[in-house]
């Protein structure tokens, strides 16, 4: 940002300085090698944190060693422009401080119009940033070619660690591009791409990914049109995978044969804690592979088979994984259809089981007679929360 536009900023009457203040801003740019630096301060507490970051820095030496000590701008870590209606012209604006930008380790720009074009923007700054941890590009607009780009810079970045593109257009096409990063980025933990329409081909190039990459703890997939071919490969890349977490595949298709592949992944995965998979209509049958897959798991401590329709069949598949497993600790069943003649086979692993602490069973056909069940089960346990 040059003399003439910082000039321009503080001159606006929006941010409503006092008079002494307007009279040094309308004396021109010199000024601002002159005036007291108690004065710019004063005018620096009058201006929004983007203007501060987009309109101050690099203007010139001086105002430069003012900003560098000034304390707000110091402790400004994170910048929260969520829904601020920042267009790619903005976020031009934005990327060019975030090249000289050494404080900021957060960006929060989800549901800003900000399309292709802010993302090459944001690449091109990311490729040199070395502070920024976490961006926020949910429901950004952004398509196939921002993605591209953004996946080319995440390539060369050495600090991103949480990204998120949910709810945007990246299709099959970004998810290869996203996987070729992958490939070769070491820092990137979490990569959010909830609603992109990625489907099983996305799932697959992911998966590629997977196996080569070492540095990703949390995948978001949920929504993606995902069915048991993605699944399938997923679960190719689980079995090799030693770093990844948490995988989240809520209201996919995967259906009971994409849960046979995750069971055969589960017996020799050991690094997966949680599996999220409410939304897929996995039934009964679903629920019995899983049940063969938990009883040699020896690491997954939280599973949500919420809504999957497992009912009382599948249910008394998963009573007899929690009679062998013993480091599952959160177990969500809700809004299954299952009844008191599932309750009487949860209730009785409970008798047996040591390390369940949570049970969610909303919302499920479960009456007096089936409650009553588990509290006598709870006498004999140490779960801690048992939802009805």
């Amino acid at each position: 940002m040059d003399k003439r536009k910082f000039q321009e900023t503080f001159n606006s009457t929006e941010y409503n300085v006092d008079k002494q203040a307007k009279r040094m801003t309308h004396q021109g740019s010199e000024s601002l090698l002159t005036s007291p630096v108690e004065l710019i301060l004063t005018i620096f507490d009058k201006l929004s944190d983007f203007t501060i970051i987009c309109s101050v820095c690099q203007v010139c030496t001086r105002l430069n060693m003012i900003i560098d000590a000034y304390p707000r701008y110091q402790a400004l870590i994170t910048l929260d422009l969520f829904y601020n209606k920042i267009t790619d012209a903005g976020v031009k604006y934005l990327t060019s401080a975030l090249l000289n930008n050494t404080t900021l380790t957060t960006l929060d720009l989800g549901c800003n119009g900000i399309h292709d074009d802010g993302a090459h923007h944001l690449a091109s700054a990311l490729q040199n940033n070395r502070t920024l941890t976490t961006l926020n590009l949910e429901n950004a607009e952004i398509g196939k070619s921002g993605i591209a780009s953004l996946a080319g810079a995440l390539e060369k970045n050495t600090t991103l660690t949480t990204l998120d593109l949910g709810q945007n257009d990246i299709q099959s096409v970004g998810a290869q591009c996203l996987s070729s990063a992958l490939r070769t980025n070491k820092t990137l933990t979490t990569m959010i791409l909830n609603n992109n329409f990625i489907g099983n081909v996305g799932a697959k190039c992911l998966a590629d990914a997977l196996q080569d990459n070492t540095a990703l703890i949390t995948l978001d997939l949920t929504e993606n049109n995902i069915n048991g071919e993605g699944a399938q490969h997923l679960a190719c890349a689980l079995r090799n995978n030693k770093t990844l977490t948490t995988l989240n595949l809520r209201h996919n298709n995967i259906k009971d044969l994409g849960a046979k592949h995750l069971s055969g992944a589960l017996k020799n995965n050991t690094a997966l804690t949680t599996l999220n998979l409410e939304g897929n209509a996995i039934g009964s049958l679903g629920a019995q592979h899983l049940s063969d897959g938990l009883k040699n798991n020896m690491t997954l401590t939280t599973l949500n088979l919420r809504n999957t329709d497992i009912g009382d069949s599948g249910a008394k598949s998963l009573s007899d994984a929690l009679r062998n497993n013993n480091t599952l600790t959160e177990l969500n069943l809700g809004s299954n259809r299952i009844e008191n003649l599932g309750a009487q086979h949860l209730a009785g692993a409970l008798q047996n089981n040591t390390s369940l602490m949570e049970l969610d069973l909303t919302f499920t056909g479960i009456r007096d007679e089936g409650v009553e069940l588990f509290v006598l089960a709870l006498q004999e346990n140490v779960v801690g929360n048992i939802l009805f």
